[in-house]
């Protein structure tokens, strides 16, 4: 996959992430390449969820 094809679909998640959780802003859903923990950890720390639930809502949006 290449990046302009990864940033499309991000966009699209973040788009969908935003809707789940309403909490969510921009800031917290910047994206850059090899620190998808630190991702991860700002929604955990946004919505409340555990780190294995906001991967699986991730992962989720990623298979639909």
């Amino acid at each position: 996959m290449n990046n302009l094809t990864l940033k499309g679909d991000w966009n699209i998640a973040k788009g969908k992430l935003k809707q789940q959780y309403g909490q969510l802003t921009d800031n917290d859903l910047a994206y850059e390449r090899g620190r998808e923990d630190e991702l991860i950890g700002r929604i955990q720390k946004r919505v409340g969820l555990s780190r294995e639930a906001v991967e699986k809502a991730v992962h989720e949006i990623f298979s639909a």
